[in-house]
């Protein structure tokens, strides 16, 4: 009797069969799918709301099966804040990159962060503004050519590279902040255990998490995709490394209430109405 044949590799159920608008190499779709199956694993698709940014993945909503937003430049995470607070039983996510979310959103991404908002950050750092060209942005590396620093990011005058995980990690919000890639098949296993532990904290109350994926822009970079991820290997990783900068489970607490009352331990009016 012939055996049947048994399935070990499809789409995503919550990825929508369609062609991406995104150049060849880019990481956005290998990104796409794990944000996906994180959604599958948790039955979480048709409990979904995804925030969509402005920037190469700006037409997002065309590709994840679950609600989307599209927010206005920056404003994701004041978007997703909205959506968690009305509908605090869903799974809320924003997708971002680097100009939405260092620059014109730094803003929103503090201040939801401090709140420590229940919500998921999906943080796309590829070190350049890629769909309006190549220009040089918040996370551009000292002495990296773009379209608007063809002689190299100046310090003295553009100052220095946000890390943005390393920023966050410092504040009492943030329950979960994580630093991945994609490159090879065993980052893409830890970057989807990354995203999976951001989701399941979101849902368990714990607080905020991003989780920042190191990436890369062939296009803009002028590289071939194998060269561009050659480019990330040798000169962003060392610039940004990859590791888990904040988790409030790991470091003993149930959530950022807990983690911040301890932290605080000495100061008697925050201890106010700690049980």
């Amino acid at each position: 009797m012939a055996e049947k044949n048994k399935v070990v590799f499809q789409r995503p159920q919550s990825l929508l069969p369609v062609q991406t608008h995104y150049c060849p190499g880019c990481p956005h779709g290998i990104v796409h799918r794990l944000v996906c199956e994180a959604m599958d694993k948790m039955g979480m698709e048709g409990n979904t709301v995804g925030v969509a940014p402005v920037g190469c993945s700006v037409m997002a909503y065309d590709y994840f099966g679950c609600d989307m937003i599209e927010a206005a430049h920056g404003r994701a995470p004041a978007v997703a804040t909205a959506v968690k607070r009305v509908h605090p039983e869903n799974l809320v996510f924003s997708y971002q990159g680097d100009g939405d979310l260092a620059s014109i959103g730094m803003c929103e991404t503090v201040h939801t962060a401090t709140r420590g908002e229940n919500v998921s950050v999906i943080f796309i750092n590829n070190a350049i503004y890629g769909m309006t060209g190549g220009q040089m942005a918040p996370t551009s590396l000292p002495n990296q050519v773009t379209q608007t620093s063809p002689y190299g990011r100046d310090v003295t005058t553009a100052g220095y590279p946000v890390r943005v995980c390393e920023l966050l990690q410092s504040l009492d919000g943030v329950a979960y902040a994580a630093r991945v890639t994609v490159d090879t098949p065993k980052h893409v296993r830890q970057a989807k255990k990354a995203i999976e532990k951001s989701f399941r904290y979101q849902m368990e109350g714990r607080g905020y998490s991003i989780v920042e994926v190191v990436s890369t822009c062939p296009t803009n970079w002028g590289m071939t995709p194998q060269g561009a991820f050659d480019w990330m290997r040798k000169n962003m990783l060392p610039y940004y490394p990859l590791g888990v900068y904040r988790d409030v489970v790991a470091d003993g607490y149930p959530s950022i209430r807990e983690a911040a009352a301890a932290r605080a331990a000495e100061c008697p009016i925050a201890q106010k109405g700690v049980e």
